[in-house]
């Protein structure tokens, strides 16, 4: 089973950019989808964003869609979410995770990451 790791969280100015990674581990790791998933405090977890195992598919949720993009670099077993005109609401821990499309569009994915805290300052 694939193991996962966020990276890249931290504190910036409202408007500004962000680009999260999350390394995988395990030689399965180009058969998931990869998504992320974030969860502000006090709120539950919501879906972010998803990408096929092949990196020709993604989806995004509506309040992302045109300022964030996910990508993979299957060759380096890791995926990517760029952020842009990040805005306090932004303001979660951000999780990746593996599994089916269906599945991690569900937000039932097989695999999570632990989790990195971005923190959009207004």
């Amino acid at each position: 089973q694939v193991q996962l790791a966020e990276s890249g969280g931290g504190l910036v100015q409202a408007g500004g950019s962000l680009r999260l990674s999350c390394a995988a581990s395990g030689r399965t790791f180009n058969s998931y989808s990869m998504g992320w998933f974030r969860q502000a405090p006090g709120k539950e977890r919501e879906f972010v964003a998803v990408i096929y195992w092949s990196g020709g598919s993604t989806y995004y949720a509506e309040s992302v869609k045109g300022r964030f993009t996910i990508s993979r670099d299957n060759a380096k077993n890791t995926v990517y979410l760029q952020m842009n005109s990040l805005n306090p609401e932004d303001t979660a821990v951000y999780y990746c995770a593996a599994g089916a499309w269906v599945m991690v569009v569900a937000g039932a994915p097989e695999v999570w990451g632990q989790g990195t805290l971005v923190t959009v300052s207004s």
